[in-house]
């Protein structure tokens, strides 16, 4: 397999220090400060937009040993056993996060955001608008995905 680097394009900062800590994170704010490289005008735009997908690193977590097996949800004996791309857990393959956050505001290198599920000093590895044409129309879940999820983004 190919391997490559990335630099982180930004830092997240935040009042969350607690890894552990995982669920309540929907009025979590958090301020993404880029890196001076891309200048003032960086941000350009993306005050049009209500949301935005960040990609992130799960710097302070180390990668699994062994995916080939699936695991409990959340390591919940009362939820069914996932495998590694059926979870969203932060110990992956290459400890890459993802979510989509409401955008609260823009200015200069600096971009503020709601529910962002990262910690104070995660590394960004690249911003992307949320265009209503990239959604899919009609998802699904299992039923217990909703229940376990329900204290996630709670504020």
């Amino acid at each position: 397999m190919v391997s490559f680097e990335i630099t982180p394009v930004g830092t997240v900062r935040n009042e969350r220090t607690d890894i552990q800590n995982s669920d309540h994170w929907g009025a979590v704010r958090s301020t993404i400060v880029v890196d001076e490289r891309f200048g003032d005008a960086c941000f350009q735009g993306l005050e049009g937009f209500s949301h935005v997908e960040v990609l992130f690193v799960f710097d302070q977590f180390d990668e699994a040993e062994d995916y080939s097996e699936p695991r409990l949800y959340r390591g919940r004996a009362d939820l069914p056993a996932v495998g590694i791309f059926a979870g969203r857990a932060p110990r992956r393959p290459n400890r890459i996060g993802v979510t989509i956050c409401a955008v609260e505001s823009v200015r200069g290198r600096e971009l503020t955001v709601v529910g962002l599920d990262a910690v104070e000093g995660t590394p960004v590895i690249d911003l992307k608008p949320v265009m209503r044409e990239f959604l899919p129309a009609d998802t699904k879940q299992p039923e217990w995905v909703g229940d376990v999820m329900s204290e996630y983004f709670k504020p």
